[in-house]
């Protein structure tokens, strides 16, 4: 998995040198040498919180649809903390927001910021170096792509479809192993 998302990335932004992925149950970051090659990786596969999955309980609890998220907190700075790090207990910090008067944005850039840490908490073993590429099906949430770049500093690059990187990764590495 790992070496499909290298291949896949490299063959699309050639100057790539940190991957992060955050799929439906795990995430994972990446560190690609100048030829696309892993250097080193770290994943994060024991917990749902900071995953697709997250945002999935999220959306169902505050009743927005994960293909709305992004646009409904764009343009807003105010975020909620959101302090639990287990995606049981954040769910009832959540409602607990909410029903103080938290607005729904605020309460999901919160969420972002939360998953945007959580990922990066993970960059202690890799070093986050540009150019930084956000794939996986999250990556279509242009909250948590705002939520990254605001915790790193670093403008990230998306795929246009970036839940299909593993895929192409294995792909081409079949191609390559075919013509060999």
């Amino acid at each position: 998995e790992i070496l499909c998302h290298a291949r896949g990335v490299s063959y699309l932004f050639p100057e790539a040198r940190t991957v992060i992925d955050i799929g439906g149950q795990d995430s994972k970051m990446i560190q690609l040498d100048a030829g696309g090659k892993v250097v080193n990786f770290v994943m994060n596969d024991r917990c749902a919180a900071g995953t697709g999955k997250y945002i999935e309980m999220v959306g169902l609890t505050l009743d927005v649809a994960p293909a709305a998220m992004g646009g409904l907190t764009a343009g807003g700075e105010t975020a909620c903390e959101i302090s639990s790090m287990c995606a049981v207990f954040a769910e009832s910090e959540i409602i607990g927001l909410t029903q103080g008067g938290a607005a729904v944005a605020d309460v999901l850039r919160g969420v972002f910021r939360s998953v945007a840490r959580r990922t990066l908490a993970m960059a202690g073993r890799i070093p986050l170096a540009p150019a930084v590429v956000f794939t996986g099906g999250v990556a279509l949430n242009a909250g948590v792509a705002r939520a990254l770049e605001r915790e790193t500093g670093v403008r990230l690059l998306v795929p246009p479809e970036p839940q299909l990187t593993g895929a192409l990764g294995a792909s081409l590495l079949a191609a390559d192993k075919a013509r060999a």
